[in-house]
């Protein structure tokens, strides 16, 4: 959802409930329906209370989980870098089948893997480019101290790396089950009924109009937020980009041409063999 969509959502739940409220305004007696106003802004308060407490911590657990994800991204990103230098010091016949498909990791990520986040679809699928770095590591044999001591690190950047793909798909699915938002809008719409009993005919429409439109003005933006947060992945303003991937492949280009190091890519610009 665009943040225009977005506006036009609160807008016209905003124009939609002050236009009920003035209608039932119409019809309320003068002094409202409630006889003993203080009660009811006593039974209001604990709703209303309730209400924010839930949705605010559902918020920043929403926001827990969209900056892990971003975070997961970032790391990812690093160590596919760092796992491109640690390859140089593993044994020859090894060193640019692995540079290759680091890249090729890379860029599957940036191309396939990115689209199938915002689409939702990503499950449990893994990288075919990590299955090949494995395959390719698996019968190499270590001569000298610091192949020994690269290969170590290559496997401890191995399992940084996975921990961090895995923090960043952990976002694609979101956090807020189905009957939490059901939950969620059954209160909303408590909170609103309940503010249709302060309904009164006496006061005026400017201000019965503006407490409506406030109340449901301030629960929309707030759902909507949730929302945002809780799509991680999706296209437009907020929303999680591979811009840390792109820069890695931009700087092992980079150090490759430093080091004047052929390697041949065995994949296309999307990450596919």
């Amino acid at each position: 959802m665009s943040i225009v969509w977005a506006g036009v959502i609160v807008v016209v739940a905003v124009g939609a409930a002050v236009t009920a409220m003035l209608v039932v305004r119409r019809r309320a007696p003068d002094g409202g329906f409630v006889a003993d106003g203080d009660r009811a802004a006593g039974v209001f308060g604990v709703i209303a209370t309730g209400f924010s407490v839930l949705l605010g911590f559902l918020i920043f657990l929403a926001f827990e989980s969209y900056d892990a994800s971003r975070t997961g991204a970032e790391t990812e990103a690093l160590i596919v870098a760092q796992q491109v230098q640690t390859a140089q010091l593993l044994p020859a016949g090894v060193r640019e089948d692995l540079t290759g498909e680091l890249v090729c990791y890379a860029r599957f990520v940036i191309n396939d893997e990115w689209d199938e986040m915002e689409a939702g679809t990503l499950d449990a699928q893994i990288n075919p480019w990590g299955a090949a770095l494995f395959t390719t590591l698996r019968d190499v044999d270590l001569t000298t101290p610091v192949e020994e001591t690269a290969y170590g690190k290559w496997l401890d950047q191995t399992s940084d790396r996975e921990l961090g793909r895995q923090d960043r798909i952990h976002g694609a699915s979101g956090v807020m089950p189905t009957y939490l938002w059901i939950g969620l809008f059954i209160l909303s719409a408590i909170v609103l009924a309940f503010v249709f009993a302060f309904a009164d005919s006496g006061e005026r429409a400017v201000l019965q109009g503006l407490y409506m439109g406030s109340i449901v003005g301030a629960i929309a933006v707030m759902l909507l937020l949730l929302s945002f947060l809780n799509d991680a992945f999706r296209p437009g303003i907020g929303g999680l980009q591979p811009s840390a991937m792109e820069r890695t492949l931009v700087l092992i280009d980079g150090a490759l041409d430093a080091v004047d190091a052929e390697v041949t890519i065995p994949c296309d610009a999307e990450g596919r063999p």
